[in-house]
């Protein structure tokens, strides 16, 4: 009797995994799509993007090491100070005082003007040139709170005596009688008499000034 091959039908897949599988399919499709459509698009131009990212360069960069500006010289010019005169010296020695920088700013004035003095040739020689560099040493800290200005009127009435002795002789009456009051000065005005002393010393020393800067005789 013939063996009969008897094989076991294969079971198809069912409908329901394939229809699983469709929708996943479609379900992963969709997100994609959703994601990209969430996310809000660059309209920004590549050109705007690129001058946004360049760094903006700094206005003072090369400032220290450019051309210097066409009008650089004058405000340099007028920022150096100007010569005192006889004149400026006479015109603050008539201002008030009693004005708190009356005393400081007088001995600077008065220091510029015999500085400038002492470096002339014909009254350049080496008890003058002692006499000047005691009166800036004495005036170097005259712009620091709390520095005596006597000192410095001691040593202006000095150089003006340096200067007198040097070639100007009939002015030693004058100077001798500047430096004994400069010796009697206190240094404040914080009373009237003291405000009047120091108001005459400015006024006689402008009027030695004013003689010392006009030729000799």
């Amino acid at each position: 009797m013939a063996d009969i091959n008897i094989q076991r039908k294969k079971s198809s897949p069912s409908p329901w995994l394939l229809i699983l599988l469709v929708l996943a399919v479609v379900g992963a499709a969709a997100w994609y799509l959703l994601r990209h459509d969430d996310q809000p698009a660059d309209m920004t131009p590549p050109a705007a993007v690129e001058e946004a990212t360049r760094v903006a360069p700094d206005s003072t960069t090369g400032a220290e090491t450019g051309p210097a500006p066409a009008n650089e010289g004058v405000n340099n010019m007028a920022s150096e100070a100007a010569p005192v005169t006889p004149e400026v010296l006479a015109a603050f020695a008539k201002t008030s005082p009693a004005e708190p920088t009356y005393p400081r700013e007088g001995l600077r004035l008065l220091t510029s003007a015999l500085v400038d003095l002492a470096d002339r040739d014909d009254l350049r020689d080496a008890s003058v040139s002692e006499k000047r560099d005691g009166l800036t040493s004495a005036t170097a800290r005259l712009s620091e709170p709390n520095t005596s200005v006597r000192p410095g009127l001691v040593a202006a009435a000095g150089l003006m005596q340096a200067m007198q002795q040097k070639r100007y002789p009939a002015l030693e009456p004058s100077v001798a009688e500047l430096v004994s009051r400069a010796t009697q000065l206190s240094g404040r005005t914080e009373t009237a008499a003291d405000q009047q002393q120091m108001q005459e010393f400015f006024t006689r020393a402008a009027e030695i000034v004013r003689t010392l800067s006009e030729p000799a005789s």
